[in-house]
């Protein structure tokens, strides 16, 4: 569907339109050229464009769909997080220190997580694992002195001896006991003698987050202790004389909390019962207070799903605040402060680059002619469509829903024939979208155009996957900015949704970020023939990496990391994504099976005549060759 603009368009103009001031964090600009930028500085002069980059990986053959990420982001948001909380110890005089520790479920790549480590070096970043698995990948990994190993997850003798191992090999590991039956194997682990582990517990608070994770938090949750388990939990702890292990207490009201006052209110209880263990005699040295420090992803900020109705640094000062007061009026030494704030360290640093292959028009902008000979019905549509206007319009829309009808009434019968059903089709929908046009002009916009300009917007087809890139759209419509990342010094001139290759239906995206309501389209450019057209999908960096699939067989896509030097891009390192054979290995399709298949089928065809030795070969290498491709459009 059309977009009319008539003033200049700058890039000001599409900074505010995609909202980049709002959910960029100041990490993105655009440049007076039309080329969105990455600015780990927060200076537009110093940025670096995102389309220099694709250029030169599509010079090296490395094509989109590809995952940009920038660690310089990642040490930004570390050094910002650090920064918020320190500045909130020295207002509020809070006598213990601050260290982040980092979930490694949000974002399980390797060299994420190492160069969150390398930036959090002066701050101790700690790491959180909700697996075995996990904590074997962390305690390979060089941690700072004294940071935490933090270990969530059910708790098996197998866990808690990697656990034990993880000890030996010198790394500080906290098990936090989430379950009441969890014990006994930490018992029983002590009684071997080996290396063992500080002790923490998760709290199950009656205080809930608020969002998509709420349920996270509440006396419903999957995890944490109710206060009799708890207390139990710690006779029998030190019944087993492990009362000087106990370090830790941790809660966690969910993943994006978006409203200040739920992260206030659970900070609260949980340091009361922090005080009381103190006053029992318990002498725990840490308060974790989890995940939930949110993103604002649609720069609205307000308590929206796509938002968070605070920033960072008033996240910290309620957190610190909050503990203080607490322990001042119970008259307890403050504890250390622990936090899981995941998605608030890698949201930011990683975004997918995917081209444009084609479009599918919501209406055909070259309706066939009307030349007066066709059906009367197609002919009351064509006088419909050159004679609506502003003032009657509803009239008009609602007579063209009935020769519409009439018109497909007469097509079952078999009285209309394809072509006029054509022409019908054609001007029906030129008739809806005048209307739509029109109705804009009304002081009140009736629901049924509204709804009717949804189903004419254009449909651009994205060569990436929404379930391998995007599965929390699909899985929980949850919202991630869109932006072209060129020609944004031109007026966009199409409003449209996006659809992915994939053959199904719920591949795609048909909602959009804006800072006063979630949109239904996008606003984009045409498409030039001959010319690329690429679109970055945002804030993509938690979660979406390790929870993807491979629907379709479309498997992982290629990866960059990029530095930005002095307003130039340089690609430090470059991963291929997944080619057709190893994705189909994950399903049992070995490719040394595959092309034995193929050679046994060719082989038959050559002996009994159908096929010559040569094209055998040649088709053979071709499969071959084939299966070594990217799976996605080349």
């Amino acid at each position: 569907m059309n977009v009319y603009v008539t003033e200049r368009f700058t890039a000001a103009h599409a900074a505010e339109l995609y909202g980049l001031d709002g959910w960029g964090n100041g990490y993105l600009a655009v440049r007076e050229d039309g080329h969105l930028v990455v600015t780990p500085q927060r200076e537009p002069s110093e940025g670096a464009s995102v389309l220099e980059v694709i250029q030169e990986l599509a010079s090296r053959n490395v094509r989109t769909p590809v995952l940009l990420r920038f660690p310089q982001l990642l040490e930004a948001q570390v050094e910002r997080l650090c920064r918020a909380f320190g500045n909130a110890i020295r207002e509020y005089e809070y006598g213990e220190p601050y260290a982040p520790v980092f979930p490694i479920k949000v974002n399980q790549q390797r060299s994420v997580v190492e160069q969150l480590l390398r930036s959090g070096w002066a701050h101790g970043l700690g790491l959180e694992v909700g697996s075995r698995p996990e904590l074997m990948a962390a305690a390979s990994l060089p941690t700072p002195p004294n940071a935490l190993i933090v270990c969530n997850g059910f708790k098996d003798a197998e866990y808690l001896g990697s656990a034990s191992l993880a000890v030996r090999l010198g790394k500080r590991v906290v098990v936090v006991v989430e379950k009441p039956f969890e014990l006994g194997a930490i018992v029983n682990l002590a009684a071997t003698g080996r290396e063992m582990p500080l002790i923490g517990f998760r709290l199950r608070l009656q205080a809930r987050g608020a969002g998509m994770w709420e349920k996270s938090g509440g006396v419903a949750s999957k995890f944490g202790l109710t206060t009799l388990q708890l207390l139990r939990a710690l006779e029998m702890l030190e019944a087993a004389g492990l009362k000087d292990r106990v370090k830790l207490l941790h809660f966690h009201i969910g993943s994006q909390i978006t409203d200040i006052r739920k992260i206030k209110t659970a900070v609260r209880e949980a340091t009361q019962i922090y005080a009381k263990l103190r006053h029992l005699g318990w002498e725990v040295g840490y308060l974790d207070v989890g995940g939930g420090l949110g993103i604002d992803y649609d720069g609205s900020r307000t308590s929206s799903d796509a938002s968070v109705n605070y920033s960072m640094q008033e996240y910290a000062n309620d957190v610190v605040f909050g503990i203080k007061e607490v322990c001042e009026q119970q008259e307890v030494p403050p504890p250390a402060i622990l936090s899981e704030s995941g998605r608030a360290l890698v949201a930011y640093h990683s975004m997918l680059v995917t081209d444009v292959r084609g479009t599918i028009a919501g209406i055909e902008p070259h309706p066939p002619e009307v030349d007066g000979s066709e059906h009367e019905v197609v002919l009351n549509l064509a006088e419909a469509d050159r004679t609506i206007t502003v003032k009657n319009y509803r009239e008009f829309y609602h007579d063209a829903i009935e020769y519409r009808d009439q018109m497909y009434s007469l097509f079952n019968l078999g009285l209309l024939g394809l072509p006029e059903r054509a022409k019908g089709e054609c001007l029906f929908w030129s008739i809806a979208s005048k209307a739509v046009r029109f109705s804009k002009s009304a002081k009140f916009v009736a629901e049924e155009f509204l709804e009717l300009e949804s189903k004419l917007h254009d449909k651009y087809i994205c060569n990436f996957s929404v379930f391998q890139s995007l599965p929390d759209h699909w899985a929980l419509d949850q919202l991630f900015p869109v932006t072209p990342i060129h020609r944004l010094n031109e007026s966009p001139n199409r409003k449209a949704q996006l659809v992915d290759i994939t053959c199904d239906s719920d591949g795609e995206v048909q909602k959009f970020v804006d800072q006063r309501e979630i949109k239904e389209a996008i606003e984009l450019h045409s498409l030039i023939e001959g010319e690329p057209y690429y679109l970055a999908f945002l804030l993509i960096g938690a979660y979406q990496d390790t929870m993807g699939d491979m629907h379709n067989l479309f498997g992982r896509v290629h990866e960059a990391e990029v530095l930005v030097d002095a307003g130039r891009p340089v690609i430090r390192s470059v991963r291929t994504g997944e080619v057709a054979a190893e994705t189909m290995t994950a399903f049992g399709y070995r490719e040394k099976e595959l092309i034995a298949s193929i050679d046994a089928g060719l082989r038959d065809k050559v002996e009994r005549g159908e096929l010559a030795e040569r094209d055998a070969r040649r088709l053979l290498a071709d499969y071959r060759e084939r299966l070594r491709r990217y799976t996605y459009l080349g």
